[in-house]
């Protein structure tokens, strides 16, 4: 009697699999990838632990995950067609890698990592994979904090908005100010609008959580699109009117109140009041949609309503034809039958 191994059968089945001939391969550059760019990872992740502004990172990776995940029956569904440019947007990855590192760029090393993930599944997957999978791809930029070029550039402006929106409603609260740049001078001290409020931390990750929640929500892509852009406003804005706190405290209780404990517990604050107002925009957002389908489908359902009310007030009227008059009495045919002599002759097409 001959034994079978359903193991075994399993495994030689997935070896003649389009994802069986690709698993070695994938597992040959995986640790390809982990051995150049391990070292990079672990810094990345150092600063995750010790930057509270982007300890947001550590969860991207796994929402990525998910995100690619949720998209498993789409990916079982496509064709693997490997496509050769992707050896293209592999060298460039390779190249980003290169010259972040001859220019001592952490951005360019780190986001060199993405490009080649996006080059690797469209050389060993095809088109398709990469279209379905350009989300969640794309979705990895966030784990990557800005260069600090990018930050300064930004963050400038940032500082001034904060500081005039401060200005301006501390001088309609009747406190007497005066704003030099990004310094604001109270009667009783001075403060400056640094860097770290400037507001640009909590707008990376604001944007961050603004995405996902956008994703989880609304399901039109305009609507997406909406919901991440109105989380870039409304954190600035909010950061700014934590300044204007700040300016408040500093002129009836001293600069004292202003700092230390307040400091932090009021970055929480005004993040959790901003994620509060992107709530409400997503609200709103899904009641446009929402409010025209249910319109389309309560009038939908009232016309299917009519219908069938017409159809029963017709099965109940009584038939009237020719033979019948009004009161339900047969009435005679006008109509002669012909002579049982008659011939008929047919008639000739007119030429």
């Amino acid at each position: 009697m001959k034994r079978t191994y359903p193991l075994i059968g399993q495994v030689a089945g997935l070896s003649r699999s389009p994802w069986g001939r690709l698993l070695a391969p994938t597992l040959v550059l995986s640790v390809l990838l982990l051995a150049i760019y391990h070292d990079r990872l672990l810094r990345l992740g150092e600063q995750w632990y010790a930057d509270p502004d982007y300890s947001h990172g550590f969860l991207v990776p796994l929402l990525s995950l998910y995100f690619v995940w949720e998209r498993r029956r789409e990916l079982n569904t496509l064709p693997v067609t490997p496509n050769l440019a992707g050896i293209g947007l592999l060298g460039l990855g390779l190249f980003m890698l290169v010259l972040g590192s001859v220019g001592a760029e952490l951005y360019l090393q780190r986001t060199s990592l993405i490009v080649v993930i996006a080059g690797l599944v469209l050389l060993l997957l095809g088109k398709a994979f990469l279209r379905a999978l350009a989300f969640p791809i794309a979705f990895l930029f966030f784990m990557v904090p800005l260069p600090a070029i990018v930050v300064n550039a930004i963050a400038f402006p940032l500082q001034l908005f904060a500081a005039k929106t401060a200005v301006f409603c501390l001088f309609n609260f009747g406190i007497p100010v005066l704003r030099e740049g990004n310094v604001i001078v109270l009667a009783g001290t001075t403060l400056e609008v640094a860097e770290a409020c400037s507001g640009i931390r909590s707008l990376q990750a604001l944007l961050a959580l603004g995405t996902v929640y956008a994703y989880f929500t609304q399901s039109s892509t305009w609507k997406r699109w909406i919901l991440v852009l109105l989380s870039i406003p409304i954190a600035i804005v909010a950061n700014a009117f934590r300044v204007s706190g700040t300016g408040i405290l500093a002129h009836y209780w001293g600069s004292q109140a202003a700092e230390g404990f307040y400091h932090t517990f009021s970055g929480w604050l005004i993040f959790v009041v901003a994620f509060a107002l992107l709530l409400l925009a997503g609200a709103v957002l899904s009641k446009i949609g929402g409010a025209a389908a249910s319109s389309g489908k309560r009038s939908s359902a009232l016309g299917e309503e009519r219908s069938k009310e017409k159809i029963h007030s017709d099965r109940g009227r009584p038939a009237s034809d020719g033979n019948s008059s009004g009161n339900g009495h047969p009435v005679q045919s006008e109509v002669n039958p012909p002579a049982p002599d008659a011939k008929t002759t047919p008639s000739t097409p007119v030429r």
